[in-house]
């Protein structure tokens, strides 16, 4: 059993490094609530805590060109958090709080360690105060909504990290509205990937959450859940089963797959699917990325959510039970 689990973390690319504690059951209960089938894609957009820095950059003043960025000793992948008292997650914040141009007090965090350092802004040609950073504020991409429960969503059934494999966070975010037009075949040895696009000025939801376990959220009073399928819970056993997932356009097709390992006693990979699909192993090659959340079906009931594939075998990878994402 051993060198059993040894082979599957060989194979295993993690789309998302997840972090393991134990539970003592498993059940599946009731939901007051209707629960309502997805496998539709999604655009995310996740805003950061702090202004993650990725570049350093000079100012152009009327004294030449200055880095206050570099005086100071900023370096790439520093995170700002507070420039004196003010807290900073995005470029607008960075510059309002370098309206009065004094020198400054800025915190950052550099692998996980709080470093204070003094940094004085330069005035450029139109007056306005910078720091000589480019920052990113926010973290975008494609996903798969699992279900949606009354108002709630759920997603993805792993966390987003941040550039060091960390869970990555957030203040918030938004979720878009999501049209398919490509995928990189996944093939051994190398995951393969779904290529869309969103719109960012048309938002169906606020991402609240981002956990071990998934991203959730609120869906907008406005979203229409009438063309949606009301599903019942259940628990993935070994067998048949199907994952409902997007691979072109807006909508979701269903793939056949097979649960072939099942561990409930994990808060996640709960259990080891394969798809058997022909029309899925010849588009896509089997699992790759943007398909995570992609929900598993089994004899007409949800059960789970894809979330890993298998480095050297895209046909097979790892997915998360239903009950560990309704429980957060």
């Amino acid at each position: 059993m051993v060198a059993k689990k040894r082979r599957y973390s060989l194979a295993l690319i993690l789309l998302a490094i997840i972090s393991f504690f134990s539970v003592n059951s498993y059940k599946v209960f009731a939901s007051s609530e209707e629960i309502y089938l997805g496998g539709m894609p999604a655009g995310f957009s996740l805003y950061s805590r702090g202004a993650t820095v990725v570049g350093l950059c000079d100012v152009i003043t009327e004294r030449g060109l200055i880095s206050p960025s570099k005086n100071a000793g900023l370096m790439i992948g520093d995170v700002i958090l507070y420039i004196d008292d003010y807290e900073i997650n995005n470029a607008l914040d960075i510059e309002k709080a370098l309206i009065k141009g004094q020198s400054k007090m800025i915190t950052l965090n550099r692998n996980d360690e709080i470093i204070l350092e003094k940094i004085t802004p330069e005035k450029d040609l139109s007056g306005n105060y910078k720091l000589g950073v480019f920052v990113r504020d926010d973290v975008s991409g494609i996903g798969t909504i699992t279900y949606i429960k009354g108002d709630r969503f759920a997603s993805l059934g792993h966390p987003v990290l941040n550039d060091k494999g960390n869970l990555l966070d957030i203040t918030g975010g938004s979720l878009f509205n999501c049209n398919i037009t490509g995928y990189v075949k996944g093939e051994r040895g190398k995951a393969g990937e779904l290529r869309g696009v969103f719109l960012r000025n048309n938002s169906i939801a606020k991402i609240e959450k981002n956990s071990d376990v998934g991203v959730f959220g609120t869906i907008n009073s406005s979203f229409c859940k009438e063309n949606l399928r009301k599903i019942e819970l259940g628990q993935a056993k070994m067998g048949n089963a199907t994952i409902f997932s997007t691979v072109d356009g807006k909508t979701a097709k269903e793939y056949s797959i097979s649960i072939i390992k099942v561990d409930n006693n994990l808060a996640t990979k709960n259990f080891v699917i394969k798809i058997y699909d022909e029309d899925l192993l010849s588009t896509t090659g089997g699992i790759v990325q943007g398909m995570s959340g992609s929900p598993i079906v089994q004899d007409g009931k949800l059960v789970g959510a894809v979330t890993h594939v298998f480095i050297n075998d895209p046909t097979r990878g790892f997915g998360i039970s239903i009950q560990n994402m309704l429980d957060n």
